[in-house]
């Protein structure tokens, strides 16, 4: 039995990288949500005009990896006191987000978002918002495991 969790951190190609190499994710796949408009395209959503965050849909294996080491994961790979950014990324498609798929992720990601912000190690409060997940759009193949198909590498 797998799980869904979608997280929005700046340009999709370098969370979709991150994501794939947790031990227990079965599948990651960039794309839009959020947004006002159905069928986005990446065009679309970079305008700015569509209200959608560029995002990554992860399945995985709760029996192998946790929710919360997802959160980890999530809270390692941006700035998450950016906000409508991540480096030279500027507009709210980049914006850090974490849309959640259930009530207990809804919990966990609240529970995991309060001990970051008391704990002080951040310079600004927290940016990334917490929403209920809507239709996630898929990106365009051009854009599915970009890194893999351009040999590009991620920092991350």
């Amino acid at each position: 039995m797998t799980e869904t969790a979608i997280f929005a951190a700046g340009c999709f190609w370098g969370v979709e990288t991150a994501f794939r190499r947790v031990d227990g994710v079965v599948e990651a796949e960039v794309g839009y949500i959020g947004g006002t408009t159905d069928k986005p395209t990446y065009h679309d959503v970079c305008g700015g005009r569509t209200g959608h965050a560029e995002a990554c849909r992860v399945v995985f294996d709760p029996a192998v990896v946790g929710y919360d080491d997802l959160l980890a994961v999530f809270f390692r790979i941006h700035d998450p006191t950016q906000v409508n950014r991540q480096g030279p990324d500027i507009g709210n498609q980049y914006r850090s987000a974490i849309f959640f798929t259930s009530p207990e992720q809804e919990s966990a990601a609240r529970k995991v978002m309060a001990e970051i912000d008391s704990s002080g190690r951040l310079r600004r409060p927290l940016a990334t918002q917490l929403v209920p997940a809507g239709p996630f759009w898929r990106a365009e193949e051009h854009h599915q495991r970009y890194h893999e198909k351009h040999g590009g590498h991620c920092a991350i």
